[in-house]
């Protein structure tokens, strides 16, 4: 086991503090409402579950037994909660939210959304990606069992093209320095795409988990040349790396490259990106020709890699 320091410790502790102020649960009653925290989480899994038992409640939410229990009867003389005794066991009563105390619930749960949603308003939307990873990050590594919902991945949507400038921009700047140029260059890739968009041989993917974009890849229709493709674009978010979604989006426009009749896929991308080529190999690209070159305000070789269907 690593050892802690007091700094670290000083940190964990200042994190706490800003973030149950931030989110109000300091106050008395939680939300402006008359129920705690603790109360409010209680309810939550009532009326969330169809059934469940007072031990199934103290072990997933870690509360002492006696505490849980004078919830229990505050709810259950608010009319907030039924019970009836198990059919597998007379010792246990089973559990359930009543009309009344889904309907508190729901009041509960709305207030919590547009208190998220007047947070989340206030941060810029660049810093979105970077707040959620951190979340993620924190959620997996202190449950020791990090719990993903299904990844997605579907065509684009108004707004699509701003995230990818934008969010590609950022990125090419903090990793490699790249300069305003460059997205300029992305700006144009992206309205041509729109401008000239045909269904049969064009196609965007952006990839999406829990509502928050993660990646995005391009097959578009080569200016010049009738049965060949080219793959524009690829990006994935630092929070989404290492787990195999740059294969899914390259494998992804492959299949519908040999759908839609083409016979290769061409692609434009710089010597420095080794990641992207890692990716490029192991779907059967190869690399073709290599160029020094001055762009994005910096010192690159571009290269050319081609796929033959």
């Amino acid at each position: 086991m690593c050892p802690i320091s007091e700094n670290q410790i000083t940190s964990f502790r200042r994190f706490n503090r800003f973030y149950t102020r931030e989110i109000g649960t300091l106050q008395e009653g939680l939300l402006d409402s008359k129920y705690s925290l603790t109360e409010a989480r209680v309810l939550y899994e009532l009326a969330t579950k169809e059934q469940t038992t007072a031990a199934e409640l103290a072990n997933e939410l870690g509360l002492d037994a006696g505490y849980l229990s004078r919830i229990l009867k505050r709810f259950e003389l608010e009319g907030l909660l039924t019970r009836h005794v198990s059919p597998s066991d007379a010792r246990q009563s089973i559990l359930s939210a009543s009309r009344q105390g889904k309907e508190v619930f729901s009041d509960l749960n709305e207030r919590s959304n547009r208190q998220a949603r007047s947070i989340l308003e206030g941060v810029p939307g660049s810093s979105l990606p970077d707040l959620f990873s951190a979340m993620r990050t924190i959620e997996d590594v202190l449950s020791f069992a990090p719990e993903h919902s299904p990844l997605i991945l579907r065509n684009h949507r108004p707004g699509d093209m701003g995230w990818v400038v934008s969010r590609q921009a950022v990125l090419y700047a903090q990793e490699y320095g790249w300069d305003e140029t460059y997205e300029a260059l992305a700006a144009r890739v992206v309205a041509d795409f729109i401008e000239q968009f045909d269904g049969r041989r064009d196609c965007c993917w952006i990839a999406e988990r829990d509502g928050i974009s993660l990646g995005c890849i391009f097959l578009v229709h080569h200016p010049e040349l009738e049965k060949v493709g080219k793959l524009r674009l690829l990006h994935v978010e630092k929070m989404a790396r290492g787990q195999g979604l740059g294969k899914v989006l390259v494998s992804e426009c492959i299949r519908f490259a040999r759908a839609a009749g083409y016979r290769k896929v061409t692609l434009w991308t710089q010597s420095i990106l080794k990641a992207a080529h890692h990716i490029y190999g192991q779907a059967g690209f190869k690399l073709v020709s290599e160029q020094p070159h001055h762009s994005f305000g910096v010192d690159l070789v571009a290269q050319i890699w081609e796929l033959d269907l």
